[in-house]
């Protein structure tokens, strides 16, 4: 199976910047998308033989998730079920008969860290329920997490140690992540490669001089991380300030 998962940064916006054509292309069996910045009902985007779900924030034109798929999946649930966190549109889960698969926007936390200590809740919550779904079926989790992990997944590492998405407790929060029971699926392929990133700055020219970060994810449950064929970042694919990154399974 083949997996996709993209931070669009607006889909109303990137659908005029090619993405239709990116995603008919694509050959993927699940497509996935973040910050969709819609409300229901803004706008009617199907592809023939795939199925679409959305969870829409309550705010206007913020956050906000979506999930199309080729295969019917047995049910379908929005948010993590605590309404706390449940008011933006960021999870989206969908079950099939061997696994779950969770698409994520994780909350940013922001210039001067003002919601740093709400991130932190969230990530305990997140870890929580993807553990919980992980002792019924495997689980394949992706999306905008908003986390460096490594130094090597940014350009610019000590320049970012107090700036969202590089802090010591994000990163600590992605360690335990990982720890309960999950594989990040680029660096079980890729442990050393550098220089591949999958958001840029609109500012300073980031892109064109490749100052990026790795942001955007495919974990997946450690018992199929033999069932892992391929991992990539499509870091030729444009219409949005993040770039797609692909999984392939073997299920």
């Amino acid at each position: 199976m083949r997996f996709i998962s993209w931070n669009v940064n607006g889909l109303r916006a990137c659908v005029g910047k090619g993405f239709e054509e990116t995603f008919l292309s694509s050959g993927a069996d699940l497509f996935s998308l973040q910050e969709t910045k819609m409300q229901h009902g803004q706008l009617n985007l199907e592809f023939e033989g795939y199925h679409s779900y959305w969870n829409y924030a309550d705010k206007k034109g913020y956050s906000g998730t979506g999930v199309y798929s080729r295969v019917a999946p047995q049910s379908v649930s929005l948010g993590l079920g605590i309404d706390a966190h449940d008011h933006e549109g960021r999870v989206i889960t969908l079950e099939f008969d061997k696994f779950y698969y969770v698409t994520v926007y994780t909350p940013n936390s922001q210039d001067g860290l003002k919601r740093l200590d709400y991130r932190m809740e969230w990530d305990d919550d997140f870890r929580n329920y993807v553990s919980m779904l992980d002792r019924q079926k495997p689980v394949v989790i992706c999306g905008d997490l908003n986390v460096a992990h490594k130094e090597i997944d940014l350009k610019n590492p000590k320049t970012n140690t107090k700036n969202a998405g590089f802090t010591p407790q994000e990163r600590d929060k992605f360690t335990q992540l990982l720890d309960s029971g999950f594989v990040d699926t680029f660096r079980l392929l890729n442990p050393d490669v550098t220089d591949v990133y999958s958001w840029w700055s609109y500012r300073f020219k980031a892109r064109e001089k490749n100052a990026g970060w790795r942001i955007d994810y495919y974990l997946v449950s450690e018992r199929l991380k033999s069932s892992v064929k391929d991992a990539r970042i499509l870091c030729d694919i444009y219409g949005s300030d993040h770039c797609p990154v692909m999984l392939e399974l073997a299920l």
